[in-house]
C-alpha cells in the first residue's frame, strides 16, 4: 500500500487492504488459518480472449474433489487478482470462508487494462446499450464473454454462475447484469458505484471529496502501459500525514497537479475538465441502465459507508423499479465500506451494536442467498429488505424499502438553537435568522483526530468538537419522551443567504446521548459517552447546483435563497431520553474541497479567489428551514 494511505486506522487498514488490494491481503485477516486452500483447490491461470481479441488475465480455483459439480463464483476487479503464479494461492476464496468450505469454483479476473490484462482501462467505463460489432465492447460484454468461455472450458461446473464484488468490483457486478449470460443466475453488487457526480466516492452533490479522491488517484490514477503484476509508485511523499495541514497548504485544486500529480493522472485531469453534470458524468450513471435483468440480485451496503452508500441504495431502487417481479433484495447493516466482508461488525468507531452483525450477515444472509440460487439448497427466502436498525440495535425485515408505512415528518430550526416538530409561528420575525462567518482558510475539520485521507468511520464519529466552533450552527430538541425511528431518506430544506456568490452548506443529523450514558467497560480509550454526539447522517450541498446539476447558478449576495437536497437513507432509532441535533456549516475539511465562496470554476480557482463570507440560515415563516424525516409510526 502506498505511503499516502498509511495514515488510516488499524481497523480502516483492514478494509483498505480488502478493497484497494482486492482481497490480496494476508489470509489471516479474513479466514481461519486451519483451512488449507492449496490442499483442497487446484489453481489455474488463463488469458481469456474477448470478442475484440483482447485477452483478460483470469485466475481459476477448482475443487480437487471431482465427484460432484460446482457452481462458479466470479469476481472482476481493477485492484489485482494476486497472488500471481499457479503455485501461489489466495488465503480466502469467495465472499467468505463458508463458500470455500462448501465447495465452489472461484474465478477472479483483472479487468481490461489493469494489471495482467490487455487492453485500455477506462474508469467506470460507460455502458453501450446498442452494439453494432465486435469492437463495441464494455464491461457487460467482457463479463458475458468470460462466462461463455468458463462454461465451455472449465470442467465440473453445474451450469450456474454467481457474481459478487465490493466497491469497484461491485460496479463490475452491476455491469454483468446487463444483457447477462444465461448461466449467470445470481449477483450481489456490494457497495456498487451508481453515480460519481451526485453521491458516490469522488463527488457528493457537486462537491469534491478531496480527502478520498486525492490519496486514491495518487497511485491508482497512474498509467499502466503494459501488463504488470506491480503497483505503481505515486512518485511523491506528502510532507505531513496531517491531512488538514497538507491540503490547506496545497491550496486551490490546480495546485494538486502543479505540486504533486504533474499531469500524470488522466482521470484526475478529466474530473477537473468536467465540473458540472455533463455528458461525461451522465454516461457513467449506472442506474439508468439497470433494466431487463433476469438473475437474482442481492444488493448490499453499509449505513456508514463513506464511499458508496449512495450506490447501494440507488442500485437497489433502480432494479426494483425497472424489473418488477424479479428476485431483488436489499441488505443494509451498520458497516463502513466493505466491513460486512471481513469484520465482526459488533462495533464501529466508539459505537457498540450489541452483536456481531458482519458474522451474522456472512452466515445467515449472504451464504444462504447463493446456496439457494446456485445449489438449490434453500432455507428461508430473504425478505425484500433486510436492514439493521442502529440505536435500537436490531435486524428488521421489510416487504419494501423504504417501508410502506413510513411517513414524512418535518423538524424545524427554531430560535435559541432549538429544534421543533412544530413550525415556528409566522410572526413579524419572518426573516429571523442565525448567522456565522465561513472562512475557507480556517475550515471546520471533519474529524477530531489526525488523518491524511478520509477515514472509513467518519460517518459515525462524535461531533462534540464541531459544536465548539463559531462557524457551526447547532440546533437540538429537548430530551425525547418517546423513541423516534427513521427508515428512509433525510431531506434538507434550507433558506439561506451569503455575502458571497457561492457557498457550500453541510447538514449533519446527530444523535445526542444522555449525560448519564455509561462509559464502556473496559474503557482503554477513556471514552465519555455521556453527551456523545453520534453522527447519523451528514452531507454537503454546493449551492451553485441548487436548481440544476448541469447549469450552475451564482447566488445573489444577501438574498434569501432556497436550497433543497436529499441525504442518503438511514435506519436509526433515537431512544427515549436522547436528543436530536442538527448542525449546519459551510466547510468540512479536508473531506470536502473548499468553496471559494465566489462563483468561479472551482477546479480552476486561484488561491486569491478564496474569501470569507457571512452565511445566514433563516428559520421562520415561509423561510423556515427544516429537515424532512422518514419516520416509522
Amino acid at each position: 500500500m502506498n505511503t499516502i494511505l498509511k495514515s488510516v486506522s488499524a481497523r480502516g487498514m483492514l478494509v483498505a487492504c480488502l478493497l484497494v488490494a482486492a482481497f490480496a491481503c494476508p489470509a489471516a485477516s479474513f479466514a481461519q488459518e486451519k483451512y488449507d486452500v492449496k490442499a483442497n483447490y487446484q489453481k489455474r491461470e488463463y488469458r481469456v480472449e474477448m470478442r475484440d481479441g483482447v485477452k483478460l488475465f483470469t485466475s481459476v480455483y477448482v475443487p480437487k474433489d471431482t465427484s460432484r459439480t460446482y457452481p462458479i463464483m466470479f469476481s472482476r476487479t481493477p485492484y489485482t487478482v494476486s497472488p500471481y503464479g499457479e503455485d501461489k494461492y489466495k488465503g480466502l476464496l469467495g465472499p467468505s470462508e463458508h463458500f470455500m468450505r462448501e465447495g465452489y469454483i472461484f474465478v477472479y479476473q483483472d479487468v481490461r487494462g489493469r494489471f495482467m490484462s490487455e487492453g485500455e482501462y477506462v474508469d467506470v467505463r460507460p455502458h453501450k446499450p446498442r452494439k453494432t460489432g465486435a469492437t463495441d465492447i464494455d464491461e457487460s460484454t467482457d463479463t458475458y464473454d468470460t462466462i461463455e468461455w468458463l462454461v465451455k472450458n472449465i470442467p465440473n461446473h453445474n451450469g450456474r454462475v454467481g457474481m459478487w464484488g465490493i466497491s469497484y468490483p461491485g460496479f463490475y457486478t452491476s455491469m454483468g447484469l446487463l444483457g447477462a449470460h444465461p448461466a449467470l443466475k445470481a449477483a450481489s453488487p456490494q457497495a456498487p458505484i451508481a453515480d460519481w457526480f451526485i453521491g458516490d466516492d469522488w463527488h457528493h452533490n457537486g462537491t469534491l471529496f478531496l480527502a478520498h479522491t486525492f490519496p486514491f488517484y495518487a497511485s491508482f490514477g497512474l498509467p499502466r502501459p503494459q501488463p504488470t503484476t506491480e503497483r505503481p509508485d505515486p512518485g511523491f511523499k506528502p510532507e505531513t500525514l496531517d491531512g488538514y495541514k497538507f491540503f490547506l497548504d496545497m491550496g486551490a485544486l490546480p495546485n494538486a497537479n502543479a505540486k504533486y500529480y504533474k499531469n500524470k493522472r488522466a482521470f484526475w485531469n478529466e474530473m477537473m475538465a468536467h465540473p458540472t453534470y455533463d455528458d461525461y458524468w451522465k454516461a457513467r450513471n449506472v442506474p439508468q441502465h439497470l433494466s431487463g435483468i433476469k438473475p437474482a440480485v442481492m444488493t448490499v451496503g453499509g449505513w456508514f459507508d463513506a464511499e458508496d452508500l449512495y450506490g447501494a441504495l440507488h442500485t437497489y431502487e433502480a432494479i426494483e423499479k425497472k424489473n418488477p417481479g424479479i428476485y431483488n433484495t436489499l441488505v443494509m447493516g451498520p458497516w463502513l465500506h466493505g466491513g460486512w466482508a471481513g469484520m465482526d461488525g459488533d462495533t464501529l468507531g466508539d459505537i457498540n451494536f450489541g452483536e456481531k452483525t458482519g458474522v451474522f450477515y456472512r452466515e445467515k444472509i449472504e451464504f444462504p442467498f447463493f446456496q439457494c440460487v446456485l445449489k438449490d439448497k434453500c432455507e428461508e427466502k430473504l425478505p425484500e429488505a433486510y436492514v439493521f436498525e442502529t440505536g435500537s440495535n436490531r435486524w428488521r425485515k421489510f416487504d419494501s424499502w423504504p417501508p410502506k408505512n413510513a411517513r414524512q415528518t418535518e423538524l424545524y430550526l427554531d430560535a435559541g438553537g432549538r429544534l421543533s416538530f412544530n413550525a415556528p409561528a409566522a410572526t413579524a420575525a419572518t426573516r429571523a435568522f442565525d448567522e456565522y462567518v465561513s472562512d475557507p482558510w480556517h475550515p471546520v475539520p471533519h474529524l477530531n483526530r489526525i488523518s491524511f485521507g478520509m477515514t472509513g468511520d467518519y460517518m459515525i464519529q462524535d461531533q462534540r468538537f464541531a459544536t465548539r466552533r463559531p462557524d457551526v450552527l447547532v440546533y437540538q430538541t429537548e430530551p425525547l419522551d418517546k423513541e423516534i425511528t427513521l427508515a428512509g431518506p433525510v431531506a434538507a430544506n434550507l433558506t439561506v443567504s451569503t455575502t458571497g456568490t457561492d457557498s457550500d452548506f453541510i447538514v449533519k443529523l446527530v444523535d445526542v446521548f444522555p449525560e448519564d450514558t455509561p462509559d464502556p467497560d473496559p474503557n482503554p480509550k477513556q471514552l465519555r459517552m455521556g453527551g456523545y454526539q453520534m453522527l447519523v447522517r451528514g452531507e454537503p450541498m454546493r449551492a451553485r447546483f441548487r436548481n440544476s446539476w448541469e447549469r450552475p447558478e451564482a447566488m445573489t449576495p444577501n438574498q434569501p435563497t432556497k436550497i433543497e437536497f436529499v441525504m442518503p437513507d438511514t435506519s436509526h432509532t433515537f431512544r427515549k431520553g436522547h436528543r436530536i441535533m442538527v448542525q449546519i456549516q459551510s466547510t468540512w475539511f479536508p473531506l470536502v474541497d473548499r468553496n471559494p465562496q465566489k462563483f468561479v470554476n472551482i477546479y480552476q480557482a486561484r488561491d486569491a479567489d478564496f474569501q470569507k463570507a457571512t452565511q445566514r440560515v433563516y428559520r421562520a415563516g415561509r423561510n423556515g428551514s427544516h429537515l424532512k424525516l422518514t419516520v416509522l409510526p
